[in-house]
């Protein structure tokens, strides 16, 4: 099972982590850490201050895989779009998890597609070009 990154710090801190890899349309980010804790709550002051780095620690090893997908309005115009793109990248990434390392995972839609090669939104060859590129795109980020 594959669980999904939710809250907007998360997403910060995998996009500052430099892509795990890369393709025409996709990049992927990798951090092994687990989801943080909201801002405030009692789990985020655990940490003593003479702890390093408290993303190390014990109590936060990563023992599972979450997901985020980042899929702009500038780069998929269409929700329909966006929508498959997103449903494609869970499909994906719930076939790759075993072989995957633990942690945060996000994927970036970093070009769109060409408009004249798919006009329509949600094509069927848009949906085998696009799991295609993802599959060859989780095989490299292993």
């Amino acid at each position: 099972m594959v669980g999904r990154l939710l809250r907007k710090t998360d997403f910060e801190r995998v996009l500052a982590v430099p892509p795990r890899s890369r393709s025409a349309h996709f990049a992927v980010h990798h951090l092994k850490a687990r989801p943080g804790s909201a801002e405030g709550s009692p789990a985020s002051k655990l940490f003593t201050s003479d702890a390093p780095n408290p993303d190390e620690s014990v109590d936060n090893l990563p023992s599972g895989h979450w997901l985020g997908c980042v899929i702009p309005k500038r780069h998929a115009a269409r929700a329909v779009t966006r929508n498959m793109l997103r449903r494609q990248v869970r499909e994906v990434m719930q076939r790759h998890a075993p072989a995957l390392a633990p942690g945060l995972w996000l994927v970036r839609l970093r070009q769109p597609f060409a408009k004249a090669s798919f006009p329509s939104a949600d094509s069927t060859a848009l949906r085998a070009v696009a799991l295609a590129e993802l599959d060859r795109l989780f095989q490299r980020a292993r």
